[in-house]
């Protein structure tokens, strides 16, 4: 999983609106990488200590380093813009919609440092940034497969093309359940423990049924049929019957495959004609929500098999 390259440019124009930014500056570099997914208050690096400074973030400054620059005369504000801007910095937000001062921007439109605006409080503003650039930060992929929120669970369909995981996930739709994405399947490591799915924005709420064509899913069966994202707890593959060697008629041993790092419980249904592959779709995630509640029917079966084997074996008192 590469690092991704994440720019001002992109921060901000994918979030402009929900962080209320404006930009101040004019000659300004947007290109610039962000490095790191948080924000750095630069109180201690405007004061000289810079040992630890966290140049790398975006750098918010709130009421406090606005009114020590404040304090400052002309001269040392300069000098201390001159020191801090030596930095490699992505960019400079000031909150609360205070108005940086002329010196500042002239450091900024020196150094090619963008300067913006953002009308939210401070805390407001860092915790809003800091959940956004993590999301634009995390782990990403694209898996082969469609996805369905079956009663909260989230599933992935794959299998051979022609195998009937259209087929399927159209039957789930038709029962009440919401389409995710059909066919291709973006995934995201959301804090480090969540795979979450998502589908195309160019293709969302459409699918493709092989005779018929493209269909619109939202408006053939109502807006509650799709989601534009969900948790992937199961996926489950579609295999041709006599292509599956050891088919798991007991349930014992949990499988799974790993996406973006995760490991993901994993379920093979074979595939043979009369067998209704939604119905059995279907199970399979109401069993995970079992699994996921504390209940293992196939484990339960076997400890009461155990105890009655183990109970039978005993002497007559």
């Amino acid at each position: 999983m590469a690092q991704p390259s994440i720019t001002v440019e992109q921060f901000f124009k994918e979030h402009c609106g929900a962080l209320q930014m404006r930009l101040l500056s004019t000659a300004a570099e947007l290109k610039r990488i962000i490095r790191e997914p948080t924000v750095n208050r630069p109180g201690l690096a405007l004061s000289g200590f810079t040992q630890y400074f966290a140049y790398k973030r975006v750098q918010v400054f709130g009421h406090a380093e606005f009114f020590y620059l404040r304090s400052l005369s002309t001269e040392q504000r300069e000098s201390r813009y001159a020191y801090l801007f030596a930095y490699k910095i992505p960019c400079v937000v000031f909150s609360r919609g205070l108005k940086p001062d002329k010196e500042l921007l002239a450091a900024c439109e020196k150094a090619g440092v963008p300067v913006f605006q953002s009308t939210l409080v401070t805390m407001t503003f860092i915790n809003a940034a800091t959940l956004e650039l993590e999301n634009m930060f995390a782990p990403r992929g694209t898996e082969i497969g469609s996805m369905v929120d079956i009663l909260g669970v989230g599933v992935m369909i794959r299998g051979d093309s022609g195998i009937g995981k259209s087929e399927a996930v159209l039957a789930l739709i038709e029962r009440g359940y919401s389409l995710v994405s059909d066919d291709v399947t973006k995934v995201t490591l959301v804090g480090g423990r969540n795979v979450v799915g998502t589908g195309s924005d160019l293709t969302r709420n459409h699918m493709e049924i092989r005779g018929i064509g493209i269909i619109n899913v939202a408006a053939m069966f109502g807006v509650k049929s799709v989601r534009k994202e969900k948790t992937l707890d199961l996926v489950v593959t579609l295999k041709a019957w006599d292509e599956v060697e050891d088919v798991d008629r007991v349930g014992m041993e949990q499988e799974f495959v790993e996406i973006l790092g995760m490991d993901i419980p994993h379920i093979t249904i074979p595939v043979r004609p009369g067998r209704d592959l939604a119905r059995l779709v279907e199970v399979a995630a109401y069993q995970t929500k079992l699994k996921m509640s504390g209940h293992n029917a196939a484990r339960e079966l076997n400890d009461r098999l155990i105890a009655h084997m183990s109970l039978a074996s005993q002497p007559p008192k």
